[in-house]
């Protein structure tokens, strides 16, 4: 199961994508393969050279939130290599990029992965754009189906 950060498509046009490892504890896993977790509000920055992922809500996991409550939306840092850090900071750089999270998943060996995106913020008229080539799409898709 995936979650999906929907808002991310519509407002910014995704330039480069990267998986990112994330520091969680034992219940935040078990709530996000629950499915508990939104990425509508979380947003990427970069602190002393670490990529961090602020504002992703992780409902508590119930059984574990009774002996140890955690904070929901606390900071989180996220796996990327040195390398790949570095170049996200230059492009970050230039003016109008920024890095947001796309899409939160289990990979093949039950790990949390982080799919997270370098985008340029899209305007209005860009978004209306896109809209209108989707229900262009969606017209063409119903009338070869019939």
């Amino acid at each position: 199961m995936a979650i999906v950060n929907r808002r991310a498509r519509h407002e910014y046009q995704i330039l480069e994508t990267f998986e990112a490892g994330m520091i969680l504890l034992g219940p935040e896993v078990k709530s996000i393969r629950l499915g508990q977790a939104s990425l509508s509000e979380a947003h990427c920055i970069i602190r002393k050279d670490h990529l961090l992922l602020i504002g992703c809500h992780i409902n508590p996991y119930k059984p574990a939130a009774m002996n140890n409550p955690s904070d929901p939306t606390r900071s989180r840092a996220l796996l990327l290599n040195h390398k790949e850090i570095q170049r996200l900071m230059g492009k970050i750089k230039e003016k109008g990029l920024t890095v947001v999270p796309l899409k939160l998943y289990f990979n093949a060996r039950n790990f949390v992965k982080l799919e997270i995106g370098l985008a340029r913020g899209k305007k209005a008229h860009d978004k209306r754009h896109d809209l209108k080539e989707r229900d262009v799409a969606r017209n063409l898709q119903r009338q070869y189906k019939v």
